[in-house]
């Protein structure tokens, strides 16, 4: 099938090659990035899910496009493709689920009090009678003096954590403030690391207690996956613990911490302490047996290259995700397929242009690669299996430079930074920028941890400098309109069209603030191409110990 998919994308993607390469500053055609977004959004692609003859059609195309543009193929076994066993499950109604507590049983109702999900290769998820602890933050963060463990127990109970830092709502004087980087999130707030904790620690199970401002979203969102996820499909001994983990209500927290005698509100503050230990919610336990329906989804990866010159081992990688959200129901102008063409068609398109342009210069000393991704959408998890199964050592990777959605609403004074004080690209990016006649203006609600929620993220967790590009970070200080403008383009974008079938392309985009930030990322990543430096993460970055105990490049 994907012989035939190869040759029916070749015709898709004969786009003629013109030289636009100039130093110091590459240039861009928005022209080609509309024609890419145009055709990898139109129906043929059928939302681009992994897995579907979608995915089929758009690895050849992928593969197609990569082949006209001269570059060679960086996958395994000498190919353009890395394949990416996916584990899919599902939850059915559950035969059992309710907590024991000193005041009667308390049964909550799935995706009302409690959502849940497994990422267990299992046909059910079955605990008996396992007890909870509320673990605080959950944060186990030796560089910062931060232990929520405090050596506690957890094989075989159900780990209790709030959401974000201990520091998001500590007030001023209290002994969390300041602690991580106050409003803004370190990866010790997002849910991935407490339920990647809690499994390090053994827990059967994980909850969070819900709270919309720390999470950054409302209950709507955290029950909108439908009792279904994804996970790479690992070895048995690397398997989770967890089999069960998801979220509380707030509501629901509350009556059971009452029930256990407890008062959470109160608690909730204790945690704001590096001196908290975990608390035993004495008397209530959890019993569940939940169906689960698992099936393995083989996806891909495609991995592309421009061979370095002189230094080819060192490698500068380029990101973006080719995968969508596939077919849904239809909506309120009958389209099904959510074809994401800004999410991330769009950053695909910028990567074609940053290869194409530097295909028309000289060929850069080290290596550069650019990894189409899949299954981003579920949890970046093509990312993920690229980094555990990497095809060239991170050892060797330079830096990681990721795109993930553009905002298309012109020209803009800025370029918006994900992750300040993270390491020293983000110097790069200001130094670029000003070239370009722009400043940078750090992303707006840093409490919401884009940072972490992007492909490159998968490249910070194994000490690769990272750069993500991603328009909603915040309002871009548009040419024509400002700030406001750029505000209503996110208001726009994510209140009606992200992750939604209308997320397609526009003859009203306005693509010259993308081109911007395409051209900025093309040129930093030229620049490290041909340079010997390596960047460096920050002191007080979470991932810098990381990088030091690898043994890293420090120049």
């Amino acid at each position: 099938m994907l012989t035939r998919t190869l040759a029916f994308a070749a015709a898709l993607a004969a786009v003629p090659l013109v030289s636009a390469y100039a130093q110091p500053a590459m240039t861009i055609d928005p022209d080609r990035l509309t024609e890419t977004v145009r055709t990898l959004a139109s129906d043929v692609f059928e939302g681009r899910a992994p897995g579907t003859r979608g995915e089929e059609r758009t690895l050849g195309y992928l593969i197609a496009r990569f082949e006209a543009l001269g570059l060679e193929p960086a996958g395994t076994d000498g190919g353009w493709l890395q394949k990416v066993p996916l584990l899919h499950t599902r939850l059915g109604t559950p035969a059992q689920l309710d907590f024991a507590t000193p005041k009667g049983a308390i049964a909550p109702v799935m995706a009302q009090d409690i959502y849940l999900s497994t990422i267990r290769p299992e046909d059910a998820a079955r605990i008996a009678d396992a007890p909870l602890v509320f673990v605080g933050y959950g944060v186990k963060a030796p560089e910062r003096g931060w232990d929520d463990f405090k050596g506690t127990d957890l094989k075989g109970k159900v780990a209790v954590f709030l959401i974000n830092d201990p520091d998001f709502a500590a007030q001023p004087g209290e002994p969390a403030a300041g602690k991580f980087g106050d409003r803004t999130m370190t990866y010790y707030g997002r849910w991935t690391y407490k339920f990647e904790e809690a499994a390090r620690q053994g827990a059967v199970a994980a909850l969070i207690v819900h709270n919309a401002e720390g999470v950054g979203y409302g209950w709507n969102v955290v029950i909108s996956p439908g009792g279904e996820n994804y996970d790479i499909v690992r070895p048995a001994e690397q398997l989770t613990s967890l089999k069960l983990q998801g979220w509380m209500s707030a509501d629901m927290s509350t009556r059971l911490f009452a029930a256990a005698g407890l008062d959470l509100a109160k608690l909730e503050v204790q945690a704001r302490s590096p001196q908290f230990r975990p608390v035993e919610l004495k008397g209530v336990s959890l019993a569940t047996d939940i169906p689960v329906v698992p099936e393995v989804v083989t996806s891909h990866n495609v991995l592309a290259k421009i061979p370095g010159t002189t230094r080819p081992d060192e490698i500068v990688m380029y990101g973006a995700h080719w995968d969508a959200y596939g077919e849904g129901k239809p909506d309120a102008e009958g389209r099904i397929y959510r074809a994401g063409a800004n999410d991330d068609a769009l950053g695909i398109a910028g990567m074609f242009e940053i290869a194409r342009a530097m295909k028309a210069g000289p060929a850069p000393e080290r290596s550069v690669v650019f990894g189409a991704w899949t299954a981003e959408e579920r949890g970046l998890l093509g990312s993920e299996y690229y980094a555990t199964n990497p095809v060239f050592p991170m050892a060797k990777t330079v830096a990681n430079l990721g795109i993930d959605i553009l905002q298309t609403a012109g020209a803009a004074n800025d370029v918006v930074l994900v992750g300040k004080g993270q390491n020293t690209l983000e110097d790069d990016m200001a130094r670029v920028a000003g070239t370009q006649g722009r400043t940078i203006t750090p992303e707006s609600l840093p409490e919401r941890g884009l940072f972490y929620r992007a492909d490159h993220f998968s490249f910070a967790k194994r000490g690769v400098p990272v750069m993500l590009l991603m328009g909603i970070a915040g309002a871009a200080d548009i040419k024509q309109g400002g700030v406001a403008a750029g505000q209503a383009w996110i208001d726009a974008y994510t209140g009606q069209c992200y992750h939604q079938a209308c997320d397609a392309w526009s003859p009203e985009w306005n693509l010259d603030g993308a081109v911007q930030d395409i051209a900025l990322i093309g040129t930093i990543g030229t620049e490290l191409a041909n340079s010997s430096r390596w960047p460096q993460w920050k002191a007080g970055s979470e991932f810098k110990s990381i990088r030091d105990k690898a043994g890293l490049p420090k120049q």
